[in-house]
């Protein structure tokens, strides 16, 4: 990324590092939280909250998943990812079971009507895309860009952390 007159790289003091405005960080947390906004108009039909539908697309595309491998893909922990999946089963979408193989894990599974909302759900991104004002091509290279990010900042996160070889 090329520094710009807005970026701390080319600010002209350290004191301009500081400004909210010039934080990627910060940028990133306002259009998620947007992201959010727009999810919870168009997920209110289906009865799902933005992380309930993040977990139903796993689900969706990956079919039955231990728990640990779902909080996995989803970058959620247990405590995070056990409520939401308590919620998701008493909306009758989801059962969780002892897996037959380790009853150490448990296993998510869909019902049929977990099953049967993915026919609802084909409208969301359609929708989301519309909101965002971008075509198809943007939206792939901003997701390719925002992918790239994340993967670099894992690497930064892991080569910061104590005990972890450099």
């Amino acid at each position: 990324m090329t520094p710009t007159a807005e970026t701390p790289a080319a600010a002209t003091s350290p004191e301009e590092w500081l400004r909210l405005d010039n934080q990627i960080c910060f940028s990133l947390h306002a259009a998620s939280r947007a992201f959010n906004g727009v999810y919870r108009v168009i997920l209110k039909d289906l009865g799902l909250t933005y992380p309930q539908y993040l977990a139903m697309l796993v689900l969706w595309e990956d079919g039955d998943l231990p728990v640990k491998r779902l909080g996995e893909r989803l970058r959620l922990d247990s405590g995070t990812l056990s409520p939401l999946l308590k919620r998701l089963e008493a909306a009758g979408l989801v059962r969780r079971e002892r897996s037959a193989r380790d009853e150490r894990s448990v296993e998510v599974r869909l019902t049929e009507e977990g099953t049967a909302l993915r026919e609802q759900a084909l409208q969301v991104p359609r929708r989301i895309a519309a909101a965002t004002g971008c075509d198809v091509d943007e939206i792939r290279a901003l997701r390719s860009r925002l992918d790239e990010l994340t993967h670099t900042l894992d690497e930064a996160a892991l080569s910061e952390t104590p005990g972890c070889a450099q």
